[in-house]
């Protein structure tokens, strides 16, 4: 394993993550296989706990799959810590927030972690689309932020995919970099823009997926198959939008188009729809699909 990556001399050894969501558990599940000590906080006691079972339930599929020995697993629970109190960050060398993608529920997280992360943190945010200098600048520390963007499921997936901004020091950028490094991932660097490099590709084509199904052009599963079938996707875009969350895919739908005022970036009329009556994909239990029952079935 690498050794550990500093900033100014400080190794980065504790990682604070706000927010225990589907990113954030596993965010905090990759860093505590790496060896880091990791505080988790959410806002309630009741979220906190599920936060917590996602953490254990994911860690105990990586040691039926033979990712993880049991005493792996074990260990990396010990390093965890999960709560409510953001005093859990007093002692972090880097806080990750990975709460939900709106602009001004982050600014107003950044503002309170910066008071209470230690002088030497690096903060960083694992938004997928929304600008990170709109994030820093509600900071005392604008030059030690970062966008570290977790692809999902954070311990599978193997990209990182790092955002400097205006502000952002080159020190601070290697160190994260070495951060996403010791965590087993390929990090890729990209400039403060809207949907930095993987959406501003990957949002145009989900939407036009809905687009087609929207209009009657196809069905969903005919769509799904076309592309996991014809161009060796492993998920169908409507499915993987649903994996994705049919409510952050708005978000970022909503944040590229502020961005860019581009129509490949606008959200179509059933996309608001669907977000608006609640379907939002696996998390609510139905979105394109119905997996109030079982998953869609994929072709063979």
């Amino acid at each position: 394993m690498p050794p550990p990556p500093t900033i100014a001399g400080v190794e980065i050894e504790t990682v604070g993550v706000a927010g225990a969501g589907q990113m954030g558990a596993g965010i905090s599940e990759v860093c505590a296989t790496r060896g880091l000590r990791v505080a988790v906080v959410e806002v309630s006691a009741e979220l906190a706990e599920a936060g917590r079972r996602r953490i254990e339930q994911s860690m105990a599929r990586a040691v039926e799959r033979g990712k993880l020995s049991e005493a792996e697993r074990d260990a990396a629970l010990g390093r965890i810590t999960v709560g409510t109190d953001l005093e859990a960050f007093r002692g972090a060398d880097m806080v990750i927030e990975a709460i939900p993608e709106n602009l001004a529920l982050k600014r107003e997280m950044f503002t309170r972690i910066d008071a209470i992360a230690p002088d030497r943190a690096i903060l960083a945010t694992n938004t997928s689309a929304l600008p990170v200098i709109e994030i820093a600048r509600v900071t005392d520390r604008p030059e030690q932020v970062v966008g570290t963007h977790f692809f999902n499921p954070p311990p599978v997936m193997r990209l990182l995919e790092l955002v400097r901004t205006v502000a952002t020091a080159d020190g601070v950028v290697d160190t994260a970099r070495g951060f996403g490094e010791r965590l087993g991932k390929r990090v890729i660097v990209a400039q403060d823009r809207g949907g930095f490099i993987v959406n501003l590709l990957l949002v145009p084509f989900l939407t036009s997926a809905i687009r087609l199904y929207e209009a009657g052009f196809a069905s969903r599963e005919d769509i799904d198959d076309g592309m996991r079938l014809g161009c060796n996707h492993p998920m169908g875009p409507l499915q993987l939008i649903d994996y994705i969350g049919l409510d952050t895919h708005l978000a970022v739908c909503d944040a590229l188009y502020e961005e860019y005022a581009l129509p490949e970036y606008a959200a179509p009329p059933l996309l608001k729809r669907m977000v608006a009556a609640g379907w939002l994909g696996r998390k609510s239990g139905r979105g394109f699909y119905d997996y109030r029952d079982k998953p869609p079935a994929k072709a063979g």
